[in-house]
């Protein structure tokens, strides 16, 4: 009924199961369930020949309307507040249907009209209903040849969970499709977004969504701003922005803008480099996985071949570790609140100067556009206000731009100081007798904020509503008085905006670095925690296994080592990554 299995399954190699397929039967033998159903879907969409293209991006920049105007028809809800709440799969299927996956296992078959009850923030508030994913199936022949489409939830959301679902599905990606906006251009979310899925995929696309609702130049300076800003950030030059509309290209007429060069990049995409792709997966999938099973094997077999008094030695320095990282880290998190001080009085002499230069510009560009309105003499406030905030916001987006960079250099600064005390103890950790294969891997250097942006700018809407007599005032006056009139107040209320939202930026910074801080420390002592509880978990398998008796114990070691041996080979028939 859902049209799944449309797309003809490329053939086992001479008949045999895939290393994936393998691999997947090997963790299921080990009791490695995880590892086993991820596995199996990496070999189903392998073997499918299935490649994934991600839509991703910035909450509200019109992703679901997108992927809806690539398939030529509204099948993804799309709506004014933040829709797609987990990662929604568009496949080829000679039916429309859905299939949805749920995190305890269950499947259930729907069809596309229910969707919103599984992937929109009304229908599953928060992913209550613990939806894992969604698969949508369209006869669209631009999916034909084995593109996946993947409408992700927005960054800066303001559901923390969808940036959460958004930034766990990265390492699936295999290509991406970045949808911009014209106004404001681009975010610091967003580059921070750009930047993972660059490090995770060659090929990227780049779209300025709804350009039919700016006008032409505006269209062109926002492309063209995003396009230096993220030259700089990702270090190489970044092809033209296609400008489009995917409301044109779901309307009537035909799509105007780059519409075509989209889909023809899309197309050429699938037929140049979509084999490789998934080959690519293929070896990415072998390769993550494969380690992680690696990981669980040798802390099987380590801990029956160790003796149990000594097993248990090594549980209680692993707690005494745990106890001593909890008494550093909290001596560090005291420490850093004098960086966190001394990074906010740097914020704010940076908002300072950025007043001092940015308040006479923006002013002498208000009055020359107030006085160039020709409008009723009754609307020269109202629009007046209108241009203030027009302004603003284009002048505080500029200077974020330049401002986060440096924000999260300085943070990086001290997150460092966690990332360096977490491996300290993780080394440690490996010297108490612990096979290193069974820690987990050290922690990467901080890259950027974890924490989202909860930054609006404020309008300060009080102070655009004037009392009624006010208005009267305004039709008696003459229209050079009233236009003056305009300007003044206008230009006390853009100055009034630009300081406000200058403080609410700083603010935004600080909230971020103190949240990110306490993110990464809870890392730390995640990574210290799950050594501790995956040396406890084998040593109980080791317990249980040794009151069977010594010849249990000996072949329940030589299953594992024949399972260490597999897996490796597995590991080895990983085919090379296409150069």
């Amino acid at each position: 009924m859902t049209g799944r299995g449309n797309v003809a399954a490329v053939e086992p190699r001479n008949g045999a199961r895939s290393p994936l397929e393998a691999l997947a039967a090997l963790a299921a033998e080990a009791g490695a369930d995880e590892i086993a159903a991820e596995a199996r879907a990496f070999a189903e969409r392998v073997a499918g020949g299935r490649f994934y293209i991600a839509c991703v991006g910035q909450s509200k920049r019109g992703k679901s309307t997108l992927l809806n105007g690539l398939v030529r028809e509204r099948i993804l809800p799309a709506g004014v507040v933040p829709v797609t709440t987990v990662p929604t799969i568009l496949r080829f299927g000679e039916l429309r249907g859905a299939h949805i996956r749920f995190v305890d296992g269950r499947q259930r078959d729907v069809q596309p009209g229910s969707l919103v009850d599984y992937v929109s923030e009304d229908g599953n508030p928060q992913n209550r209903k613990g939806v894992a994913a969604v698969e949508v199936f369209v006869p669209s022949d631009l999916l034909a040849s084995g593109m996946c489409l993947v409408d992700t939830p927005g960054i800066a959301s303001v559901f923390a969970e969808n940036t959460l679902a958004t930034r766990e599905f990265l390492p699936h990606l295999d290509a991406a499709l970045v949808v911009l906006g014209a106004d404001p251009p681009i975010s610091g979310d967003e580059l921070g977004l750009v930047e993972d899925v660059a490090r995770q995929v060659r090929h990227l696309v780049f779209v300025l969504n709804k350009a039919d609702r700016v006008t032409a130049s505006d269209a062109t300076e926002a492309r063209r701003f995003a396009e230096r800003i993220l030259g700089e950030r990702l270090k190489t030059k970044v092809d033209r922005i296609l400008e489009v509309s995917a409301l044109e290209a779901l309307g009537e007429g035909a799509p105007t803008r780059d519409w075509d060069r989209l889909v023809g990049e899309l197309r050429a995409l699938a037929r140049e480099a979509g084999s490789d792709l998934v080959q690519i997966a293929e070896t990415r999938g072998l390769s993550v996985l494969g380690r992680g099973l690696l990981r669980e094997l040798r802390e099987q077999r380590d801990a029956l071949l160790r003796p149990l008094e000594e097993s248990e030695k090594r549980i209680t320095a692993l707690e005494t570790w745990v106890e001593e990282a909890g008494r550093s880290l909290g001596d560090l998190a005291y420490l850093l609140r004098a960086e966190r001080e001394r990074l906010r009085a740097r914020l704010v002499e940076r908002a300072e100067r950025f007043l001092a230069a940015a308040v006479a510009p923006a002013t002498d560009d208000l009055r020359a556009r107030v006085r160039a309105l020709a409008v009723a003499k009754r609307h020269l406030r109202d629009r007046s206000f209108e241009l203030a905030q027009e302004i603003t916001r284009k002048a505080l987006d500029r200077w974020l731009i330049d401002l986060l960079p440096q924000a999260e250099g300085a943070y990086r600064e001290t997150a460092e100081r966690f990332v360096h005390l977490g491996n300290e103890f993780l080394a440690r950790l490996a010297s108490v007798d612990l096979d290193p294969g069974s820690l987990p891997p050290p922690l990467a250097r901080e890259s950027g904020f974890r924490e989202r942006s909860h930054l609006y700018y404020t309008q300060i809407l009080r102070l655009t509503d004037p009392p009624p007599w006010i208005r009267v005032v305004d039709l008696l006056r003459s229209r050079g008085s009233a236009r003056e009139v305009a300007e003044r107040v206008a230009a006390a209320y853009l100055e009034r905006l630009l300081a406000t939202n200058a403080s609410r930026i700083v603010n935004d910074f600080n909230e971020r670095i103190l949240e990110s801080q306490r993110r990464l420390e809870g890392d730390v002592r995640a990574a210290i925690r799950n050594a501790r509880l995956s040396a406890k978990r084998a040593l109980e398998r080791a317990r249980a296994k040794r009151a069977e008796g010594s010849e249990a114990l000996r072949s329940e070691v030589d299953r594992i080592e024949d399972r260490l041996r597999r897996a490796g080979r597995l590991a080895l028939a990983a085919p090379a990554a296409p150069g």
